[in-house]
C-alpha cells in the first residue's frame, strides 16, 4: 500500500486528487493539509509514502513547506502546480529544492481525459524514490549541515582532450536541482555552448518558465533550441531541448526533430549524445546528471569511445541515482563526480580554437 499525504488548499481539487487516487486499491489517501504549516505537521506525524504538494498555500507556501519537509522528514514529493507563471516559478525551485517531479494541473479541457491515470502513474513512480535529507533545504535561517564532501577525482583517468567545441548535458528526474548547480558553477568567461536534454512536463508555459527561471538561477544565457542554427555562433549559451522534440547536431548545425522516443524519452538524451559524439569526437564534453531510467548511459559510451571527456553524476548528490548508476555500468564516465566538480573540471578545459 502506497500512503499519500494530499496538500491543497482548494476543495474542488482536494476532491479531483481522492477521487483519481482512489481508483487505484494500492494508493490510500491517509491525510489533507490545506495549509503549509498542516503539510509539514502532518508529514512529521504521519510519515506518508509520498506528497502530493499545491504551491500556492495559504500560511508558508508550498516552496516553504517543502523545504521544511526536505530538512526534517524526506519524503518523496511529487507537485501539483498550475500553468501560471508566478507558480510555475516556485515549482521550479521545490524542484531545486529537493522535491521529485512535477505534474500540471487538469486545465478543464481536452487534455484532462487521461489526467487521472497520469496522476496515479507518477505517484506510483514518485514513491518508489528514496530521497534524502536536502542540503538547499532550510530552516527558521538555521544554516543545514552541509553534505559530505565528495570522494576526490580518480587520478588516473586524464581527459582525452583540452580543447572542447561543445559541452552535452543530459538530466531527468531532480534535474533543475543539478543543472543549476551546474551551470552556476561555471566561471563567467565560460564561452563553450551548452546544449541540454531536461526530461521535463511539455506544456509550452512549463517550458517557456523553466528556461527563464534556469537562466535567472545561473546568471547564463538560457534559452530553447531552434532548428538551423550553427553551433559555432552559440559561444556562451545555454541551448535546452524543446519539450518533445529531439535535439541533435548535423554538420555543426542544431537540429530538432519528432522521431521516435527513446527509451519512451523525446527529447532523448542518447539522440544528443551519439551525434555530439559523430560530429565533435574529442573536441567535446558529455554530462549525464540525475535522472530514472537509462537514456543517455549509450550516448555518453559513444561520446567517450570517440574521445570526449565524459562524466557522469555520483550517487551522493543524485535525487536519482539511475541514468548516471547506467553509465558507470557501462564504463561511460571518465570521472564520476557532483555536479560542482564536474563544473570545475569543465572550466578546466580549453574552448577549441583557443590559444595559450
Amino acid at each position: 500500500m502506497i500512503r499519500v499525504l494530499v496538500v491543497e488548499d482548494s476543495l474542488t481539487m482536494r476532491h479531483y486528487l481522492r477521487e483519481a487516487l482512489a481508483a487505484d486499491p494500492e494508493l490510500q489517501v491517509i491525510g489533507e493539509a490545506v495549509t503549509g504549516e498542516q503539510a509539514v505537521e502532518l508529514t512529521g506525524r504521519l510519515r506518508p509514502d509520498v506528497i502530493t504538494m499545491d504551491m500556492m498555500l495559504p500560511g508558508i507556501s508550498g516552496l516553504q513547506a517543502t523545504e521544511h519537509i526536505m530538512a526534517e522528514h524526506p519524503t518523496p514529493i511529487l507537485v501539483v502546480s498550475s500553468a501560471d507563471r508566478q507558480e510555475l516559478f516556485s515549482t521550479y525551485n521545490a524542484l531545486a529544492a529537493g522535491a521529485v517531479d512535477v505534474l500540471e494541473k487538469p486545465r478543464g479541457d481536452d487534455s484532462d481525459v487521461d489526467w487521472s491515470p497520469r496522476l496515479r502513474r507518477t505517484v506510483r513512480m514518485v514513491s518508489r524514490i528514496r530521497v534524502i535529507t536536502h542540503p538547499r533545504a532550510r530552516l527558521e535561517g538555521r544554516a543545514r549541515p552541509a553534505p559530505p564532501p565528495p570522494p576526490p577525482a580518480p587520478a588516473a583517468a586524464p581527459a582525452a582532450t583540452d580543447a572542447m567545441a561543445v559541452v552535452a548535458v543530459g538530466a531527468s528526474t531532480g534535474g533543475p536541482g543539478a543543472l543549476t548547480e551546474l551551470l552556476r558553477d561555471l566561471p563567467p568567461h565560460f564561452r563553450t555552448p551548452v546544449l541540454v536534454v531536461q526530461h521535463i512536463a511539455a506544456s509550452e508555459q512549463f517550458a517557456t518558465a523553466f528556461s527563464d527561471w534556469l537562466g535567472g538561477q545561473t546568471g547564463r544565457n538560457v534559452r530553447y533550441a531552434a532548428d538551423g542554427l550553427a553551433v559555432s555562433g552559440l559561444a556562451g549559451q545555454v541551448l535546452l531541448a524543446p519539450p518533445d522534440r529531439h535535439l541533435y547536431v548535423k554538420d555543426h548545425i542544431l537540429r530538432l526533430s519528432s522521431g521516435p522516443p527513446r527509451h519512451s524519452c523525446r527529447p532523448s538524451v542518447d539522440v544528443l549524445f551519439e551525434s555530439v559524439a559523430t560530429e565533435y569526437g574529442n573536441l567535446a564534453a558529455g554530462c549525464l546528471l540525475t535522472g530514472m531510467g537509462r537514456d543517455g548511459a549509450s550516448g555518453l559510451l559513444q561520446m567517450r569511445q570517440r574521445g570526449a571527456v565524459t562524466f557522469a553524476q555520483d550517487e551522493q548528490t543524485c535525487v536519482v541515482y539511475g541514468m548516471p548508476r547506467e553509465a558507470a555500468l557501462l564504463g561511460a564516465a571518465t570521472y564520476v563526480l557532483s555536479p560542482a566538480r564536474i563544473s570545475a573540471r569543465l572550466a578546466g578545459l580549453r574552448p577549441a580554437g583557443s590559444r595559450r
